[in-house]
């Protein structure tokens, strides 16, 4: 199942360059393979479930399959692969680096990365480790025996964080050219006498930028209250900003999904500033890129309020 470009949830069997992709409506797969109209397939009932979702990235997945009663036993699958991990890595560093030097300052030349902090769990040097993790403990304000899930907890929550942050600037030179073009379309003698063209226009120009204004926001939002921790670090806190993260999984998923999927059905249509004619782009803008933002900016107004951390 995919989001296609107009962001409707569909299945999708083939996707070629040459032959495109060949997709169908969740209400025809049970013609396509036989399945009696009553009682409903077990199938169908999952797929109608799945068609609902803003965003089909891990991290949303993570928490409304839960709420639509879809039960995931493996959660192995719901996790970045080793290549997106290591892609992380440099966002990551914003995050692990304040708590390592929280917990052993610049004298311990031993931990250096967050996977040294975890490591710690398999050092054969048992003596050395316990007293290592004493220290963290006591830094964190936590028992010996609750570090292990604080650690997995908090690289879980700042890799999601990072994830999302990679998602939203790899798109946004893409993003950038949109907005051009539109602006182009709109000075064009031409095309600027059809009004509900000039109309699509200028929504678009006003939502992308209000979508990607909000996103920044909340990036900026997170980092003040991730800074904020580390003036009073403590566990109780770090679960307070676990959760207002996590919050937002579902809203910033569903808004990137949508504007990703979009970027990359104009990128690969016009992937050049002179590919394509100004008549073909505004009806690209017209037929694709217009349908499905009414969604996104209802998902927008979805949003949690975020409070400041104390």
């Amino acid at each position: 199942m995919i989001k296609n470009v107009r962001l409707e949830s569909v299945v999708e069997f083939y996707d070629d360059t040459e032959a495109g992709s060949g997709q169908m409506d969740i209400e025809d797969v049970p013609r396509a393979f036989g399945w009696p109209d009553l009682p409903v397939h077990p199938d169908l009932m999952v797929l109608r479930k799945l068609a609902l979702l803003p965003s089909f990235d891990m991290y949303s997945l993570r928490i409304l399959l839960r709420q639509h009663g879809i039960p995931v036993n493996d959660y192995g699958t719901l996790r970045l692969s080793k290549s997106k991990n290591e892609e992380l890595t440099e966002y990551m560093t914003a995050f692990t680096r304040p708590l390592i030097m929280h917990i052993y300052g610049e004298g311990d030349f031993s931990i250096r990365r967050f996977e040294d902090l975890v490591a710690l769990f398999r050092d054969p040097d048992v003596k050395k480790a316990l007293a290592k993790l004493k220290i963290m403990a006591a830094r964190l304000e936590i028992r010996v025996e609750e570090v292990p899930r604080f650690l997995e907890d908090y690289g879980d929550v700042f890799l999601s964080l990072s994830y999302y942050r990679q998602a939203m600037e790899s798109i946004q030179p893409t993003v950038g050219e949109f907005l051009q073009a539109l602006k182009q379309i709109q000075e064009n003698f031409q095309l600027r006498q059809d009004i509900n063209l000039m109309q699509t226009c200028a929504y678009l120009s006003k939502v992308i930028n209000l979508l990607m204004s909000r996103l920044a926001g909340r990036f900026e939002a997170f980092d003040r209250n991730t800074a904020d921790l580390w003036r009073k670090v403590s566990a109780e806190r770090f679960r307070r900003i676990q959760d207002d993260i996590t919050s937002y999984h579902t809203t910033i998923g569903g808004v990137l999904c949508g504007l990703t999927i979009k970027m990359t059905a104009w990128q690969r249509t016009f992937p050049g500033k002179e590919s394509g004619g100004p008549v073909k782009r505004a009806n690209f803008v017209f037929t694709q890129m217009r349908p499905g933002f009414d969604k996104l900016e209802a998902l927008q107004h979805t949003a949690p309020t975020l409070p400041k951390l104390r």
